[in-house]
């Protein structure tokens, strides 16, 4: 296998996914393009290392009795429906695979110099301890407004000056131009950056020397996809996530984007306007379309089409793309040509996503089952 789809980890928030459709999409996506390509599927990958979730946890009244791992497990089993986890099962950012794997990777670029662990001025909040960053301001563990500064031992990057932490090569995408305000991240983030944290939870980085810190989780991410990879052995994988998270991420994930081989490439998708489901229920009234047909244009070509618009679908366009979407069903062919279905892998592979807005190659596209994924019914089915 060369190229595999696998959502950005989604936060381990207090949400299920009927509730929240729309932290669905990229793990959607995914999987509607890995079944595209004939692939297997992929786990559906959690983000656990949280300050909201170590708040949480402490706050917790059975804190003694539950373990924090389990706490995040039973988090997660809780955002799919009752017995339909998914089949491609899941992969958090503190499973011990990832774990190996991010302290292979970070001893290696140790080695190499890419990465020191030095001695470095940071703040931390002086009522809880907790590490508030290299300039002061208020604590987010605790809320406390007052820091004090202190010099320890911590994993950084010093970036050469102009070295970029994003490129145009950082992106899958056939002919598509990533946006501009991606690229300029380079500028917008300090030459020295901290790649060590204070969590309760998470990669710990103790077996370096650091103990009490562990990997900084914008690290993890990428970590937890190159590691979902490794178990299919794609040498390509494509991480499916908005531009505001991947804004987020890039700079710290830069030096952990390949390993042995492997190049970690960002697919962006935009969002979806999941929230007004009532004006949904009445377009598909009034256009006659089913409740099975209703949730794969939910599920399945939305997500898809949100690859596409990657500025983000607005609830104006959904009644053009249910239209689009109904007439493109209803030509679905009895038995898709061979030769089309090649195209369209080939056209998958290369990360361009125009043939969603093309009649006739969806309509070889569309699925001749019903796109739950696992997850719980939401409002009306829109989940």
């Amino acid at each position: 296998m060369n190229i595999l789809y696998i959502n950005g980890p989604v936060q381990n928030g207090p949400f299920t996914i009927a509730d929240k459709p729309g932290k669905a999409a990229g793990i959607r996506a995914a999987e509607a393009l890995n079944t595209l390509l004939g692939t297997g599927p992929a786990p559906h990958l959690w983000n656990t290392v949280t300050l909201a979730g170590d708040l949480c946890h402490r706050d917790a009244p059975d804190q003694e009795t539950v373990a924090r791992q389990e706490r995040e497990e039973r988090a997660i089993a809780g955002k799919y429906a009752p017995g339909a986890a998914p089949v491609g099962g899941v992969l958090t950012d503190t499973t011990p695979v990832v774990a190996a794997l991010a302290l292979e990777m970070t001893e290696r670029l140790l080695i190499e110099g890419a990465l020191t662990v030095t001695p470095t001025t940071v703040h931390l909040c002086s009522r809880c301890g907790h590490m508030t960053g290299a300039v002061p301001h208020a604590c987010r563990a605790c809320g406390h407004q007052g820091s004090r500064p202190h010099t320890r031992r911590l994993l950084v990057w010093d970036r050469p000056p102009g070295t970029p932490v994003l490129a145009r090569d950082d992106f899958h995408a056939h002919r598509a131009r990533p946006p501009g305000h991606l690229l300029t991240i380079a500028q917008n983030v300090p030459e020295r950056l901290i790649l060590s944290r204070t969590r309760d939870h998470g990669i710990s980085l103790a077996p370096l020397g650091l103990d009490g810190l562990v990997l900084d989780p914008r690290a993890g991410l990428h970590v937890t996809v190159l590691a979902a990879a490794a178990r299919y052995s794609a040498v390509q994988p494509v991480m499916t996530v908005t531009e505001n998270a991947a804004a987020n991420v890039a700079a710290y994930g830069a030096l952990f984007r390949r390993h042995n081989g492997t190049r970690l490439r960002y697919a962006l998708h935009g969002r979806i306007p999941y929230d007004d489901t009532a004006a949904l229920q009445r377009l598909c009234e009034v256009h006659r379309v089913s409740p099975a047909l209703r949730e794969l244009f939910l599920a399945w070509f939305l997500p898809l089409c949100s690859l596409h618009l990657r500025a983000g679908i607005t609830a104006a366009q959904l009644p053009g793309l249910l239209k689009f979407w109904r007439r493109a069903h209803l030509a679905r062919p009895d038995t898709p040509g061979s030769d089309v279905l090649a195209e369209l892998r080939r056209r998958v592979a290369a990360g361009d996503m125009r043939w969603v807005m093309d009649v006739r190659t969806l309509s070889r596209a569309i699925p001749d089952y019903g796109v739950t994924h696992g997850f719980a019914e939401g409002p009306e089915g829109a989940s």
